[in-house]
Order: structure tokens, then sequence, then C-alpha cells
């Protein structure tokens, strides 16, 4: 049995009940080593507590708690009985803090034919930081997600806030129920950028006035949330499969590109030489644009589709070995009958536990990525072989790949009984296993699928990833010019390639997962990555600052020495914070009108929630050291992020 469409995945990126969670840095820590500490300071717990908008953002709701209201009035009380639930806090390794989310648009109120920022609400922000004791992040939380806010429908009426396809403005989308608003990252000089700037300008004024004392409690603040490209049918459409239509192609953005093609090359002269192309002028040049078959040879360079610049994702899952406590073992994949990568069976495939819950854990996936940007025109063969200890080789499947030849020659043919050495060269024999042996797919890619390399696509990927970064940055770069830049400013990321599933193209974020001056690394973790090797091994495999743990899941249940040696593990390798999603109770009561699928909640049977919850609570009451279980993992300033492959 196979479950062999990678398309979609159950794991929501950004799920919207709380889209990104922000978390933090100790105040007084620095960045200042990639090495993590020989004796790591306490490991900050900040999870995010639902159910506070209606206390802070919903003046005009009914509060949750009368103490909201009022000029003393803040969130304080309500995130005070949340932490009186978890009990003592009595682990030395450990500190609880929590994390403050402020959807910046939710701040603002109609005046008018103006929006201003509600002062009141900000105040409420302000006093929730001082009356409460703990540790605090900051999450200036403004991505894709509606939060609610009535200037969300104004600003959707703006194509100037919009990313675009080449067909125009990307419509608003859903995402597991809720709205999500195509905002585009690729200009600054938008009313969106102005909006987000007015509320972030107000929030910063207020904090900075705050008492030293007060300001202190601030650890960290993340900047925006998840930040990426988008393109139609979101939900459903990270995976391979669906049609190449990407953002952002507005005016702004094709103006962009030329200006950063002019960056990177200098002169038109170097950058046809580098292309072979023969533009006579900058603004003849556009973005490569979806066509959904190869191109013809007269418009190598204008075409886009899903492998075009020039990578093949070889990917599939493998069902655990039963009979071995040796691991799930590797695959091998062959290119032209010669060994081209292995690829540790590990990464997390959640639809197929979904498929196939007897298999008891949805780390079955595999990955290795095949540059064929040099490949000679014509048909080649791709094989992936099983290894496992004490095992013989066995032989998972073939592929055939046809690079489209240039001008008029025609490709070999992969069905040609004819086709010289050595692209008929074998790998070492292996048998053949059936389905009936092992559940196993090989997903992708395609048999007799046809390819072309475009140099623009890969130049159009690259320019959409600085996008994302110089976004991020320019909010950064507001935040660094007030007392705020004092502080630890995170991203608040999540790695596409620990879904294997997943096109990172799609959504454009390697460049802004690399060190950006000023700003330290906030990751999201659900499955594997949370516990296991990838996440670390993704880590030591180029040169990284210490992170955040910005979302912190392990879609699975864990005892409370497993969670505390995941978390232990996290400490001990530089993290600083571990966030996690978690209900907010009030003498008992939800305070949310809608359960958050991925927080930690002792009503929440999904994805192990509830054990996770109580586990939580065993680990931050133990006053015994945790016990490492596993080394820590040293940062290297070498090495490839996609050393999984």
């Amino acid at each position: 049995m196979s479950t062999s469409d990678p398309k979609r995945s159950i794991i929501p990126w950004a799920f919207q009940a709380g889209a990104g969670l922000a978390c933090i840095l100790l105040g007084s820590l620095a960045f200042m080593s990639v090495q993590p500490a020989l004796h790591p300071k306490p490991l900050l717990i900040a999870p995010m507590v639902s159910g506070l908008d209606a206390c802070l953002q919903k003046p005009t709701h009914e509060p949750v708690h009368t103490g909201c209201v009022g000029p003393t009035g803040s969130a304080a009380d309500l995130l005070g009985w949340t932490f009186r639930e978890l009990g003592p806090i009595r682990a030395p390794q450990l500190q609880l803090g929590y994390t403050l989310k402020l959807p910046l648009l939710d701040f603002l109120r109609a005046q008018g034919n103006d929006w201003v920022v509600d002062a009141q609400a900000i105040q409420r922000v302000v006093r929730t930081l001082e009356q409460t004791e703990q540790p605090a992040v900051l999450y200036f939380f403004s991505n894709h997600f509606e939060t609610g806010a009535p200037i969300e429908a104004d600003l959707a009426h703006d194509r100037g806030n919009l990313a675009h396809s080449p067909e125009g403005p990307l419509p608003i989308d859903q995402y597991y129920g809720a709205k999500l608003y195509p905002w585009t990252v690729a200009t600054t000089d938008n009313s969106l950028t102005r909006r987000r700037e007015q509320v972030m300008q107000a929030l910063s004024g207020a904090l900075c006035a705050m008492p030293a004392q007060a300001r202190g409690k601030i650890a960290g603040i993340t900047v925006l949330g998840e930040t990426h490209q988008l393109y139609p049918h979101f939900e459903n459409g990270m995976g391979f499969s669906s049609p190449y239509v990407l953002a952002d192609y507005s005016d702004a953005s094709r103006a962009g590109f030329r200006a950063y093609l002019k960056q990177r090359f200098g002169t038109l002269a170097q950058f046809n030489q580098a292309l072979g192309s023969q533009f006579g002028t900058w603004d003849a040049i556009t973005p490569p644009t979806y066509q959904p078959k190869p191109a013809p040879a007269e418009t190598p360079l204008a075409f886009l589709d899903t492998y075009a610049h020039g990578v093949l994702p070889v990917t599939g899952w493998v069902a655990p070995d039963a009979k071995s406590r040796l691991g799930n073992g590797q695959v091998r994949i062959y290119v032209d009958g010669r060994l081209h990568s292995r690829a540790n069976i590990e990464l997390s495939r959640q639809d197929v536990l979904a498929a196939l819950p007897e298999l008891g854990t949805a780390n079955v996936g595999w990955r290795s990525d095949i540059d064929f940007s040099h490949w000679t025109a014509g048909a080649h063969r791709i094989d992936v072989l099983l290894e496992r200890a004490h095992t013989p080789l066995r032989h998972l499947g073939t592929r055939l790949v046809t690079i489209q030849a240039e001008a008029s020659k025609r490709p070999a043919q992969v069905d040609d009984p004819n086709l010289p050495a050595p692209w008929y060269a074998t790998p070492p024999a292996a048998k053949a296993l059936s389905r009936e042996e092992l559940r196993f797919s090989l997903d992708l890619p395609a048999n007799q699928v046809e390819v072309r390399f475009n140099p623009m696509a890969k130049l159009w990927h690259a320019y959409r990833n600085q996008q994302v970064v110089d976004y991020i940055q320019h909010f950064q770069h507001l935040l660094a010019a007030t007392c705020l830049g004092q502080k630890t400013l995170l991203t608040h990321q999540l790695i596409p390639y620990f879904n294997p599933s997943w096109d990172a193209n799609r959504y454009a974020v390697d460049a802004s997962l690399e060190s950006m001056p000023g700003m330290a690394s906030g990751i999201s973790l659900y499955g594997e990555p949370a516990y296991g090797e990838t996440f670390f091994r993704w880590r030591q495999s180029a040169h990284r600052s210490p992170y955040g743990v910005t979302e912190y899941h392990p879609l699975q249940a864990m005892n409370p020495s497993q969670l505390a040696s995941a978390l232990d593990r996290h400490r001990r390798n530089g993290a600083q914070f571990v966030s996690m999603f978690l209900e907010g109770h009030f003498h008992g009561i939800l305070m949310s009108d809608h359960l958050n699928a991925f927080a930690f909640e002792r009503t929440n049977k999904g994805y192990g929630s509830d054990v996770l919850y109580h586990s939580l609570q065993n680990v931050l009451n133990n006053a015994k050291p945790i016990e490492p279980a596993l080394p820590a993992l040293r940062s290297s300033s070498t090495g490839s992020h996609q050393s999984t492959r």
C-alpha cells in the first residue's frame, strides 16, 4: 500500500489560531557565539497563552475578566491563573515565561476617514508587562493570517498591498476555515506596510517609556511572524504537483527583479554572457512564468515550472522495520548507475501516518535533491535502493528522466531499447521489493518526466528569497532605531525541508533561514525535528548562531522523561527558549472560544497534546536536574544545509 500524493500534509504551516509564536531570549543574553556554552543558562519555556485578545485588543467585545478594563486593566491576572495551573516551577534548568502576541493591525480603530492607534489598548499591553513577574516575549505579529481586525478588509481593497500572479492580484484565500490575505512582501511602499509601521512605532514608544525595571522583563521580540511568498490555493498547494503559479509579479516586483540583476551582474553584457541571452535593454527582461509543458527552444528563458531551476527532488517513504532496533536505514540514490547520495529514512510524513496509523510513527520519509542543471540532453535513469543493516540491498524503483534538448535536437526517448551506455548502467545488484513484502512509495519524480533547466528561473527564485529577507529587515531596522533595538530581535520561520513533500521555492524562505545581520533565528519545529536528529544536523551544517524555537509540537505524546530530554537537548545545543501554544485558563475555565489544535491542553486529544500538557507540568515541577540523554552537537562553519540529503 502506498501514499503517493505528497502535495498535502495535515500539518498546517502556520495554524491560523496562533499562526506563529514569537519567542524570546532571556533579556540579558546576547548572541555572542555560535557555540553552545559549556554550562548553558536555564532554558526559557515561553508559551503563547491563548485567549488574551478579548482582554487586550478587543475593547468592543465583552472582556473575559473585569480586570481587563479600567485605568489599571491588563491581562496579568489571566496569565497568573494559567501559570498557577501549571504548578510550582522547581526545574533548575528551566525558567517559565510567556509570549505576548501583539497583532499589529488589531490596534487600529477607524476615526472618520482615517485609522488611528488605540492608545488604551497599547497601555493594557504596557500594564500587562508591568504587572506580570515572568519575562515576556513580544510577538509583533503581522503576517498573512487574518486576526479579524476591521482594517484588514480595507487594506485588501488596495491592489498595492496584494501579491500578484502573472494574471493579477491573488484572491483572498482560505486556510483551515480562516481567511488568508495575499499580502505582498515585494515592496514596503504601500499602505499595508505604513499601517504596520504606525502601530509598531506606537508600541515601541510606549514600551520605551516604561520604567527600566519593567522594560527589563522584555526578553526578546519576534518580528512579523512567518514571512514568505504566496501562491494560489495555499492550504493544499505546498507540494510539487499543482500548477506552478507563484507570486510576486506586480509592477514593483518586476522592476525590483531587473534592479536585482543589475546589481548582481553589473552590466547587461555580463548578464547576457552568463545566460547566453541577447537582451538589448534591461527593461526587456521579464521574470519567467509558468508553462505546463517544457518551453519551446526559442523561449528558453521565459518558462517556469516545478523543476526549471535545475533541481529534481527524489522523495518517498518506507515503513519501519518491525524486526530490527537498528533504525529505519537509508536509501541510496543512483544516477545513471553511479551513486549520487544517501538519504536517511527519518523525515516526518504525517500524511502517511494518517493513512496507515498502524505504522505507529510518521518518521518514515526521505528525500534527496538532485541538481540536473549540468546534465546532458537526453534520457537519464534514477534508481533507488533500500539499505538496512544486516540486510541485502533492496530495489525500491526506477525513474526515467529526459532532459529536453536545445534548439531542434530531439532527445532520446525513454522507451528506446537502444540507449547507449553509460545511461543504461545499473547500480549494484539488488532484489526488487514488492509492496506485499514492504510498504513503501517512491513518490517523486514521476516516471518519464521531461525537464529543462532555465537559469532565469534560478535567479527568479533567488530574488523572491531576497524579497522576504528585505521585508523582514525593514521592520528590524525600524525597531533597531528605538530602545527595543537593545533587545534580541528574532525571525519566526518554518523550514520547508523538514516536510519532504513541500516545495521550498513556493515559499522562498531559504535566505531568511540563514544569518541576517542584527537578527537571531526563530525556527518552528513540528514532528520529528522537535526531538530528533534532522534539526540538529541541519543546524550543525552551517555557521548558525544560537536560536529560539518559536513553535514547538512533537505531534505525538511524550512522557515526562522524553520531553525533558528533548528540551534539554535544545538547551545544550544553543536554544535560548522553546515556545508552545498553551490554552489560557481563568478559574479553570478556557479563555478561548476555539481550541487551538496544536495547544498543549489537558482536554486536547489531538497529536498527544493532553499528554504533553501533563508532561510539561511534570518537567517544570521536578526539582531534579535533567540527565542528558544525548550528546550536544557543536555548530560547524562548513557544509551545506542540505546535509541530510
